[in-house]
């Protein structure tokens, strides 16, 4: 029986790519709309990374007029139709990603993006950064019937991807990442560049990183050996 390969499953928003401004930009047109003032791109820390709902709500609060219940759905259709249609105005991947996701796929490892940004918003934005095709699964929100931190989407995206679950590593920058992987009992780096408003290190992941060439040395001091030997 042929051994799986080792993988590595990233997060989207704040880990592989600052969409930040798109993200801030498509909340700022509702904010607007709605006579509220706009945010700057800076508030991405502590509003953005729980889904374009949770990105509402908090943006609408910040001046004091969260919307009532019965309006949060329809400007959540409103927000990912702007945002789809403006997804990759200014996002980019972070420095270093793409030469890391290459680094790793030569050397055997398999490569998946869970996050819970929606499915088909997550595939789009990494077929506009030019990334999509170094991924054996895209999976997010809608993919699975649960999203992160329930540990199940995590091991069902390694399952997709056709990895070892027993020589994987979750890549992310915030606690959800963090209590997913902890939940599925996978070892996780923590990128210290992403959106959270709670420093990772504080989240006791097994690594932190502040740049994508560090990621190797990260990954190689939290796996076994047999997941940088080719069989």
């Amino acid at each position: 029986m042929t051994q799986r390969a080792p993988i590595l499953v990233f997060d989207l928003d704040g880990t592989l790519a600052d969409t930040a401004r798109d993200l801030i930009a498509t909340l700022n047109v509702l904010l607007a709309r709605e006579g509220l003032p706009t945010v700057a791109p800076s508030a991405a820390r502590s509003l953005v990374g729980a889904g374009a709902r949770a990105l509402i709500e908090r943006g609408f609060a910040i001046d004091g007029a969260p919307p009532p219940p019965e309006r949060v759905d329809p400007l959540v259709r409103d927000f990912l139709a702007h945002y789809e249609a403006h997804i990759a105005d200014e996002s980019i991947l972070f420095p270093g990603a793409l030469a890391a996701l290459d680094r790793f796929a030569d050397a055997g490892f398999r490569l998946a993006v869970c996050t819970n940004k929606p499915e088909p918003l997550a595939r789009l934005l990494l077929e506009k950064l030019e990334a999509a095709d170094r991924f054996a699964a895209i999976c997010g929100r809608g993919t699975f019937p649960m999203h992160k931190p329930d540990p199940r989407t995590l091991e069902l995206t390694i399952e997709a991807a056709g990895g070892d679950p027993r020589r994987a590593v979750m890549v992310g920058d915030s606690k959800t990442d963090i209590d997913t992987a902890k939940n599925a009992g996978a070892p996780v780096v923590a990128v210290d560049f992403g959106y959270t408003d709670i420093p990772v290190a504080k989240l006791s992941p097994d690594r932190v990183i502040s740049h994508f060439d560090e990621l190797w040395a990260a990954a190689e001091a939290i796996l076994p050996p047999s997941a940088f030997a080719r069989t």
